[in-house]
């Protein structure tokens, strides 16, 4: 990746203390390229603020093992952002339950996070917690703010949650179901070169429906020997029933064998978007910057 003298800024998701700020200061950490955060209200804001030049790079969450794509970040880079994938990061999710300090379980009365988060920790609480009263926070980070300075509450979020707010975790992993990770990318405008073990995100556009298309993007991906890690479809927001492609292979944008099978597919199809080539997760040349 391009190296810049500048001290770089990093937009994100936010607010402080959800798992969006873990994965940015995870990206920081394994970069060791320090700079500032900027706080977004929402995924759209993060993208506007690096397509503007207003953050070197955005921290955005891509796909979650239980809840699926997120679609928001997926509709930005295939449609309305010049930005695209710089690095991934895989984190491990688990929920926390966190109180004021001296709090225990007997104590807590009320139990408080984002929806989502409840939802993934339902039966614990009615297992452990019957007949607690749950109540909605717009973010976990929130919850644990809330509940930190509220008698009887306690916030399912975070440990970084808990330092920044002043909670203590009462329970750790508290989640129904473990094995909860959700995918992270760096999003910027600076080019990653060929590494070890790469990936390649791409947005597919048909010239119309018709049978046998998506036959004929795997067949162009298989006969260059070429393995897909992820499809699915879109809708373009053109047309009702009118959709588009959005693919993970293995290998970068610039491998001889890719670059023919891309190039074929340019001439069969309205537009082949690159979202970003870059270094797998588990790659020992990840976020080279």
């Amino acid at each position: 990746m391009r190296r810049s003298t500048a001290k770089p800024s990093y937009a994100y998701l936010g607010p402080q203390g959800t798992y969006s700020h873990e994965a940015v200061l995870a990206f920081i950490a394994r970069s060791g390229n320090e700079g500032e955060l900027i706080e977004c209200s929402t995924i759209a804001e993060t993208f506007d603020l690096v397509d503007r030049g207003k953050a070197t790079y955005g921290v955005v969450p891509i796909e979650n093992a239980l809840e699926g794509s997120v679609n928001d970040t997926l509709d930005a880079l295939a449609f309305t952002s010049e930005a695209h994938i710089l690095a991934e990061l895989v984190l491990d999710i688990h929920h926390n339950l966190i109180a004021a300090p001296g709090t225990s379980l007997n104590d807590i009365t009320q139990v408080v996070s984002h929806p989502q988060a409840l939802g993934q920790c339902r039966r614990w609480i009615l297992q452990n917690l019957p007949g607690r009263i749950t109540d909605a926070a717009t973010s976990t980070a929130e919850a644990v703010r809330r509940a930190a300075t509220t008698p009887g509450a306690a916030g399912i979020g975070t440990h970084l949650a808990a330092q920044l707010f002043g909670g203590e975790v009462v329970q750790e992993q508290i989640e129904d179901r473990f094995g909860n990770q959700t995918r992270f990318v760096l999003i910027g405008h600076d080019t990653v070169s060929r590494n070890t073990t790469n990936k390649t995100s791409l947005a597919l556009f048909m010239k119309e429906d018709r049978p046998g298309t998506l036959l004929m993007i795997l067949a162009e991906f298989a006969y260059a020997g070429v393995n897909l890690t992820k499809i699915q479809s879109r809708p373009t927001k053109r047309a009702l029933g009118d959709y588009m492609f959005l693919i993970d292979i293995e290998g970068h944008a610039d491998d001889p064998l890719i670059r023919a099978a891309l190039d074929s597919l340019r001439l069969k199809l309205r537009e082949v978007k690159l979202l970003g080539s870059y270094a797998a997760q588990g790659s020992t040349d990840e976020d080279p910057r």
